[in-house]
């Protein structure tokens, strides 16, 4: 669940937290790299149309048995996008996924073909990778077999901050700490696709546990006490040059879910199909 004090609010440092599916598994431990596609869509497009075709690719990697496994994520704020999301243990596994995926002549023309159809549903796509810091994360959880929300936000800090960045985030977790709070974040450093930036995810798996961050919000500003948020507010200030918090939605139909998480939660991970509509019956004339 996500934790946001007032003062960080007020300043859009939202302290997030979450996690992510696995390349070979569901993981015990966060995965050490990210990696995002990210898909804008069409005015109009979105929802079924893209429910389908993404599903094509879902039943493509099924078919194939592929042992890498990715969620989707739906904008629920900002502008309409979809984000597709794989982990890897290391930069390594990442490459011979890849490296794997190219030797798969099948896989690869099918994922190909896919591709050109579901590009007429797009204005633009984007990639990301993402490495995970530990120290600057709080509680993260690997399993989200009844995760329903993520809410991402983006840290860009001024050039020469990273220390000083480093410090506010371990001021607020020892907050944290000391209030009680149920919060719980992973912070990942984005490495490649943007520069001077985290971003942290949190996984909720209700909405109404954002609304119990507001609460405990107060908890967190009792333990940092009248000192401690000052000097917090200065880090910030000095620190972040500008933040983004956005709210998604996980895709089930549009993600390619561990084994696991699908056994666990299996009436979430395998949605029944959409209803067809009903066909009008004939009068005489």
């Amino acid at each position: 669940m996500k934790i946001i004090n007032s003062v960080l609010l007020g300043l859009a440092l939202a302290v997030v937290g979450g996690s992510f599916a696995a390349a070979q598994q569901t993981p015990s431990t966060m995965p050490k790299i990210l990696q995002i596609d990210r898909e804008f869509i069409k005015p109009g497009k979105a929802g079924a149309l893209h429910d389908a075709s993404e599903s094509r690719f879902v039943a493509a990697m099924t078919k194939a048995k592929w042992p890498t496994h990715y969620i989707a994520l739906n904008s629920l704020s900002g502008r309409s996008r979809a984000l597709y999301i794989s982990a890897y243990a290391s930069f390594a596994a990442w490459q011979k996924d890849m490296d794997a995926t190219d030797k798969d002549a099948a896989l690869s023309a099918e994922l190909d073909r896919l591709s050109v159809s579901d590009g007429e549903l797009l204005d633009g796509t984007d990639q990301f990778v993402l490495y995970y810091d530990g120290d600057l994360s709080y509680h993260p959880i690997p399993d989200l077999a009844d995760v329903r929300y993520m809410e991402i936000t983006t840290f860009h800090i001024h050039p020469g901050h990273r220390k000083d960045f480093s410090d506010l985030v371990k001021m607020v977790i020892a907050g944290q700490q000391k209030a009680g709070t149920h919060a719980n974040w992973a912070m990942y450093e984005m490495e490649y696709g943007g520069g001077n930036e985290f971003v942290l995810f949190s996984a909720d798996k209700s909405l109404g546990e954002i609304d119990e961050s507001f609460t405990e919000g107060k908890k967190f500003d009792a333990a940092m006490g009248k000192e401690g948020i000052t000097k917090l507010t200065g880090l910030v200030s000095s620190t972040i040059a500008s933040s983004d918090s956005e709210l998604f939605a996980i895709n089930p139909r549009q993600s390619y879910a561990p084994p696991q998480w699908v056994k666990e939660n299996p009436g979430f991970w395998e949605p029944k199909p959409a209803a067809k509509p009903a066909t009008a019956k004939k009068h005489m004339p």
